[in-house]
């Protein structure tokens, strides 16, 4: 069972550039494998979910895991 309290920070140890969607997995309980391809093909399928800018802002907004 997740825990939603928790606060979301990026991750450290599932990273591929800065752990954004890392640690999003890692807070949803989900494999971070899994929500790379979601948020790839998220990003490639929409036009009105601008993947890059939603990743750079979540990158300068969500703090990294102590």
């Amino acid at each position: 069972m997740t825990d939603y309290r928790k606060p979301l920070r990026r991750s450290r140890t599932n990273r591929m550039i800065a752990g954004v969607v890392g640690g999003l997995a890692e807070w949803l309980g989900m494999d971070p494998t899994l929500a790379r391809v979601i948020y790839v093909i998220g990003s490639v399928v929409s036009a009105a979910f601008p993947g890059a800018l939603v990743y750079l802002v979540l990158w300068a907004v969500v703090p990294e895991e102590i």
